[in-house]
């Protein structure tokens, strides 16, 4: 299913044009033949009040973008702890599993890389099949030493592996937590409207003046839609840990 929010440079272009037909609206209605003096008192104290409320929905919305994005971050780190911490328990089995489980974590971490640079749909689905199979095959490996012997160290590295899987899980679900399309929609209403206002009071005045407000809401919307879109865009949660870890693995 398309997703717009997964397209921040779309949200760019739309917005601007949207925001821009609004302001050109609200300046052809002024022209129509209204006689109100839009530089009146009430006009200037709804137009502030209505900007102001603009401005901070969109910075709560940022916030909200900006944590989630934070969150992701987060999550990697934690995820290549949890990794690197079972291979070095893996070390309190018996060797022959101690090794199979090294190399399918050791594969499991290239899949977890591959996931966060993967950028195509197809690509994913493929990359999520493997990842499913590698965390089955993971957990019966740790979970048949740990049950022929039960004692509190293989106890410990079937903790451990458990750790892995779930980190996994909570990486997951950071990234299907996303803004809300009825926070868009709220933002998309009311910039639409102050840009009518402004259009509206621009009488008098170049005509460039209209296109201030709709270049800075369309920016700014771009930028919340490209920090909360996990995949697109520009901005990304690298996987800076993942990377230094497996590279770290591969040398040994």
């Amino acid at each position: 299913m398309f997703n717009p929010f997964d397209h921040p440079f779309l949200i760019l272009v739309v917005t601007f044009l949207l925001f821009g037909a609004a302001a050109w609206t609200g300046r052809i209605w002024y022209k129509r033949g209204v006689e109100d003096d839009v530089h009146g008192e009430e006009f200037r104290f709804i137009l502030g009040g209505t900007l102001t409320l603009l401005g901070l929905l969109i910075a709560f919305t940022f916030s909200m973008a900006v944590s989630r994005y934070d969150q992701r971050k987060n999550y990697e780190e934690q995820e290549a702890n949890a990794i690197g911490t079972e291979y070095l328990r893996a070390d309190l089995l018996p060797a022959t599993d101690a090794a199979k489980i090294r190399r399918l974590l050791t594969s499991y971490l290239d899949q977890r890389i591959r996931e966060y640079r993967a950028r195509n749909k197809q690509q994913l689905r493929q990359i999520d099949d493997q990842t499913t199979r590698l965390q089955a095959e993971l957990w019966s490996a740790v979970t048949a030493p740990t049950a022929a012997q039960p004692t509190p160290v293989a106890a410990l590295v079937l903790a451990g592996m458990n750790d892995v899987l779930n980190s996994q899980g909570y990486t997951q679900a950071a990234w299907w937590n996303r803004v809300q399309i009825e926070g868009w929609a709220l933002m998309a209403l009311i910039s639409i409207f102050c840009n009518l206002l402004v259009g509206y009071g621009s009488h008098g005045k170049k005509a460039f003046i209209l296109l201030i407000l709709p270049v800075a809401l369309s920016i700014s919307l771009f930028l919340i839609s490209d920090i909360d879109s996990p995949r697109s865009g520009v901005i990304h949660v690298r996987p800076q840990n993942l990377e230094s870890l497996a590279e770290s693995l591969h040398s040994q």
